[in-house]
């Protein structure tokens, strides 16, 4: 279900998490329905912010890129979720082809696509890798710092079937967020491929998934009988923005205003005390680009030279015109008094671990994801063992449940988002 895990947060449950802890049983009969009524995402990570007062996702990635930051010992959780995932696309298991991104020399990106190798093979399958870069002739070898190498081969098609010279796969497995678009090579093919392409980040946009978390949110909320608000971030967008020509400044400063107002209402409501903010930042694409932390109106309007430049391209070098703001959610973890979220992975519908993504030089209100970084891998809560007389059956309850049921949520809005996606507009996805 849930591992029981380590997490950052000391002192007594907060109310949120004692109310999951409650709604157990109630909340993995919903979960179980939920995956009768809708395919689930091959893998994904989920970015998470926890304030205490409120838990809610801020990114959902559908192709995860940090298998490698998982602490060790989870690989038996992974191989047996791996292995759930291969049989419903491939029960003969023929073959998977796993196709990375194009970071040939970004080392801890390749250890993660070393990583799902290991995964997929002690699942059983006989998995190589196909590479999209065109100088990748022949096979490849690429040594990695830990001592193990990958092999990239050049991929062939052969009418409606991708593979390799030698290997004809029954399911093409994307580690290739496709942020440059779809190459013809991975279109129109018979075989399967996951995640499809309809949510690369060329056509995704993170305003549509939280859209779908919304519609999730309020449905969970209401079984639980809580505020959606605690578990689901406000956002608004603006699209045709121009940094570089400030285009659309006036309409992003409009947006900031309404999210920071009803940010307002809540903390009054719940007496918080702290500063609302709010998340401004790229509606596609990944790596910490294009985001930037605002906590008044006015700030929009007043971008200097350097920050239009930081904002206006994200990934492939892409110009960025369609821009979320989002409900900034404080983050009250602790790593070695570095400010840190927790990051859950997921294949299939079984959350096989998390690590915490650290920042020694970031606030409690800005994004973690940037340049500084480093992962802290979460570890098996040791519980209290009897016969300890001190030891009661419910002293280690475990506090990393709700981080995976609220990462759960954010798979079932990308459930719903890839629906709607592969679905023709005539066809609307399925209700939650």
């Amino acid at each position: 279900m849930v591992p029981h895990l380590t997490t950052a947060m000391t002192g007594p449950l907060h109310d949120l998490e004692r109310r999951f802890l409650t709604a157990m049983p109630t909340i993995e009969h919903w979960l179980r329905t939920k995956w009768l009524e809708h395919a689930v995402p091959f893998y994904a990570s989920v970015d998470l912010r926890n304030s205490g007062f409120k838990l809610a996702p801020v990114d959902t990635n559908l192709f995860p890129g940090g298998f490698n930051n998982l602490n060790p010992d989870f690989l038996p959780l992974c191989v047996q979720a791996m292995q759930s995932a291969v049989e419903k696309i491939c029960p003969e298991a023929r073959g998977v082809l796993l196709i990375p991104e194009n970071h040939t020399r970004n080392m801890f990106y390749l250890q993660n696509v070393a990583q799902i190798v290991m995964i997929l093979k002690q699942a059983g399958m006989r998995v190589r890798i196909g590479s999209l870069l065109p100088e990748i002739t022949s096979a490849t070898q690429i040594q990695l710092p830990n001592g193990s190498s990958l092999t990239l081969e050049p991929l062939v098609r052969r009418a409606n079937r991708l593979g390799l010279a030698d290997f004809d796969p029954c399911v093409v497995l994307l580690n290739n967020d496709l942020s440059a678009g779809a190459p013809d090579i991975l279109k129109n093919l018979e075989q399967s491929v996951f995640p499809p392409l309809s949510v690369g980040w060329y056509t995704r946009r993170k305003s549509q998934h939280f859209t779908y978390y919304d519609r999730v949110a309020n449905e969970f909320a209401e079984l639980l009988g809580i505020d959606p608000w605690l578990i689901n971030p406000y956002f608004a967008t603006c699209d045709q923005v121009n940094f570089q020509e400030r285009v659309g400044e006036e309409c992003l400063a409009a947006q900031v205003d309404v999210v920071l107002q009803k940010m307002r209402a809540k903390y009054a409501e719940y007496g918080v005390k702290n500063d609302p903010f709010v998340i401004v930042k790229a509606d596609a694409g990944t790596y910490g680009m294009g985001i930037m932390t605002v906590k008044d109106p006015s700030e929009i309007i007043g971008l200097n030279r350097k920050q239009r430049n930081k904002m206006a391209v994200v990934k492939e070098g892409l110009q960025v015109h369609d821009v979320l703001v989002q409900e900034g959610v404080y983050t009250f973890e602790q790593i070695n008094e570095a400010v840190a979220e927790p990051v859950i992975y997921m294949i299939d519908h079984y959350v096989v671990g998390g690590f915490y993504r650290v920042h020694t030089t970031r606030g409690v209100d800005e994004n973690l994801n940037a340049p500084g970084m480093h992962f802290m891998p979460l570890a098996f809560e040791t519980h209290c063992t009897l016969p300890n007389p001190d030891c009661a059956p419910d002293d280690t309850p475990n506090r990393f449940y709700a981080y995976g049921v609220v990462a759960r949520l954010a798979l079932l809005a990308a459930a719903l988002e890839i629906e709607a996606a592969e679905n023709p507009p005539e066809t609307p996805p399925k209700n939650p």
